[in-house]
């Protein structure tokens, strides 16, 4: 009732707690890069295997821009990516 009437819900709509499946895969998500968990565990069923790479991307506008730069760290401003000079 006090979040509907701070206007985060629909009146009348409750949110639904989140799913253990979720939860786990979010937590193995922070933790550990999808090919890590991969290579250490031989079967993995393809809800969780669906599940953890969604958590594995970024949520946030700003993580997102960050992680898609095309910044290769090299000194050579001029350098284009791959080594080709411009």
């Amino acid at each position: 009732a006090a979040a509907a009437a701070l206007g985060l819900l629909p009146l009348g709509k409750t949110q639904s707690p989140e799913s253990l499946l979720d939860i786990a895969a979010r937590k193995v998500a922070e933790k550990w890069p999808f090919q890590r968990v991969e290579e250490r565990f031989e079967r993995i069923p393809e809800p969780v295997q669906r599940r953890i790479v969604y958590w594995s991307f970024p949520r946030s506008e700003r993580e997102i821009c960050m992680y898609s730069s095309f910044n290769t760290g090299a000194e050579d401003p001029t350098a284009a990516p791959g080594g080709a000079a411009t």
